[in-house]
């Protein structure tokens, strides 16, 4: 999401304002094409001729944007005789200057005809010649109108203009997106906060990006502080811990929410900020000095404090893909409704946990997972229902002991304390098995002759036909859910977004990943729905093919279909064992839309090519 060199406010030159004179004569020099010179200036005229050279105000600007009526934005009207003129004179300061400072830079420089070191004149010179103010960004600026969030939030489109805000201040980037080098990033804090993302992508913390932002100033907001209301002391929720603004609710009690799918794929390891969230109870809040895990043996019952977790056992890391069974639930909704939160394809995310493994820790107090009697090893967590019934899940214990070694009681998450969201202070990974089993805030593991009495694991997270409804479900009869089937999706493009007609291809990113540790060896990719495939680009994970809970990141750049106006982005992927996803939802469709791994499909758009924008 970063800027260019900025512009900034306006000051007058030989009755000219210097914003006027950078962007006729500067900025056509810098642009990338210099093909859009004459376009460009065009719309810089015309600009220009929109400032009233006395009292430096743009004129009419505001109302073509929808902006508050008032003096900042007052038209200042000339005649078109006068239009006419200040465009003369325009053209001809413009043509002195820029000719001016090409001849003096190249003649200083001996580089001849060449002009392609001028930019860097520009950049290393031209503020000698225009004294500018240090600019605060989203400090508030008085004589500016005035907005809410609510305004800023109606102003996330290009036909409504893109506004954002950045502190106290409230900006109109419209015309900057297709100068973004992000590329379409840029849209998603529109008619939002872009410090979030920011905060993420760091490189726009300088104070070259934070005039350019200046530039785009069109007004203040003052309700950026959310005020909470007075605390329900009976409300289960209401210590709640805070989480990023970037991450996309689909619920708030419990809370549980995903990440722009087009952050996804920028991160091999998923920021633990950005990882999704799926909880099903309020967030426990845990004393670590009271924290103990509970074990229940089959001879002794043993309790360990956090400490003995960290000093007792050496410690293992493992990166592993975590996922919720309804990950892409929202593409089975459109076939029929389910039940469920309506997920995109953001409810995964993959993460280094560090912690001991479970093998290890029983072994330690004289059990040997190989023989301990018993079917299923369940795990229990501090989130209670308000009956005081605990969450609890269970694996069996056949594939309890294929996973020994990577079976991780986790204190870390990313080599940090695990978030709260996440399971603080210890959870379980068990890695290439559904979410819904690798239990947060863990209390008890204990073996057992049946699997969790848990209603999650009972009468939830289970896979049924597309003919079985509400009206004739047996939970009962199903398997519960574990290893998860082959997926893959495409975090960028996204859905509806416009590709600049003539371009021949198109960069698609994502990820792929298969449950029980079964390696990807191949995506295919097609940008014409389906009809021609082309293998993608897959990024090493480091880990083995049998072996492989990380997620594999692959891109491709696809050839477009030529002579349409609309078309659709498909990806499939396929494992080690060759297991490859369907290609329609309708046959998969279940009643909890669970397993959702059809291919995954995007339309986009060709648009026309758009020039350099003027600003």
């Amino acid at each position: 999401m970063a800027f260019l060199k900025p512009l900034t406010k306006p000051k007058l030159i030989g009755g000219f304002s210097q914003d006027c004179v950078k962007r006729c004569v500067l900025l056509p020099i810098t642009c990338r094409s210099v093909s859009v010179y004459p376009t460009q200036l065009a719309l810089l005229w015309s600009s220009c001729n929109g400032l009233d050279k006395n009292n430096v105000q743009p004129v009419d600007y505001g109302a073509k944007r929808g902006y508050a009526s008032n003096s900042y934005f007052r038209s200042q009207t000339r005649s078109d005789g006068g239009r006419f003129g200040s465009t003369a004179i325009t053209l001809a300061v413009a043509g002195a200057i820029g000719g001016g400072l090409y001849w003096i830079f190249n003649k200083r420089n001996g580089s001849g005809s060449s002009g392609l070191l001028m930019p860097l004149a520009i950049k290393n010179n031209f503020g000698r010649v225009f004294a500018e103010e240090k600019i605060e960004p989203g400090k508030i600026k008085h004589g500016l109108p005035t907005y809410t969030q609510a305004d800023v939030a109606a102003h996330s489109t290009r036909e409504s203009g893109i506004w954002v805000t950045y502190g106290n201040g409230v900006y109109d980037i419209t015309d900057y997106l297709d100068m973004h080098p992000g590329g379409k990033k840029i849209l998603m804090a529109a008619g939002k906060s872009i410090e979030p993302f920011w905060s993420v992508y760091s490189v726009h913390k300088s104070e070259d990006i934070y005039e350019t932002l200046e530039s785009y100033r069109i007004g203040n907001i003052t309700d950026v502080a959310v005020h909470k209301g007075k605390v329900d002391e009976n409300d289960p929720y209401k210590n709640e811990p805070q989480r990023s603004p970037l991450l996309i609710p689909s619920s708030e009690k419990p809370y549980n929410a995903e990440p722009p799918q087009e952050m996804l794929a920028d991160n091999f390891i998923t920021p633990s900020h950005l990882f999704f969230v799926r909880n099903h109870l309020p967030v426990p809040c845990i004393n670590l000095k009271d924290y103990s895990l509970d074990l229940q043996l089959p001879s002794c019952s043993i309790s360990l404090t956090f400490e003995d977790l960290q000093t007792k056992f050496k410690k293992t890391s493992v990166t592993a893909v975590t996922q919720c069974a309804g990950n892409r639930r929202s593409e089975m909704v459109k076939v029929k409704p389910v039940k469920g939160l309506n997920w995109g394809i953001a409810a995964i995310g993959n993460a280094k946990w560090s912690g001991v493994t479970l093998e290890e820790l029983l072994k330690f107090h004289g059990v040997d997972i190989e023989t301990v009697r018993g079917k299923y090893i369940v795990f229990e967590g501090l989130d209670k229902q308000e009956d005081g019934t605990p969450y609890g899940a269970s694996i069996p214990l056949e594939l309890a002991r294929m996973l020994k070694n990577d079976i991780v009681i986790a204190y870390e998450m990313n080599g940090t304390e695990i978030p709260r969201d996440h399971g603080y202070p210890v959870r379980v990974i068990i890695p290439g098995v559904v979410g819904a089993r690798q239990v947060k805030w863990l209390k008890k593991i204990y073996f057992s002759t049946e699997e969790s009495t848990s209603h999650w694991q009972r009468s939830d997270y289970k896979g049924f036909n597309s003919s079985v409804d509400w009206h004739n479900v047996n939970f009962d009869k199903s398997v519960s859910i574990s290893q998860l089937p082959v997926t893959s999706a495409i975090c960028d493009p996204v859905e509806g977004a416009e590709i600049e007609q003539g371009a021949t291809e198109v960069t698609l990113k994502g990820y792929a990943w298969s449950g029980g540790g079964r390696g990807i060896i191949r995506v295919d990719v097609s940008a014409d729905g389906g009809k021609t495939w082309h293998e993608a680009k897959l990024k090493p994970n480091g880990q083995t093919p049998y072996k492989s809970y990380a997620w594999t990141l692959w891109e491709a750049d696809v050839p477009l279909p030529q002579n349409v106006k609309e078309t659709t982005l498909v990806c499939k992927a396929v494992d080690i064992s060759y297991n490859v996803q369907p290609d329609s939802v309708e046959g998969i469709w279940n009643l909890r839309g669970c397993l959702s791994n059809a291919w995954h499909r995007v339309n986009v758009k060709l648009s026309a090519a758009q020039a350099c924008s003027h600003f």
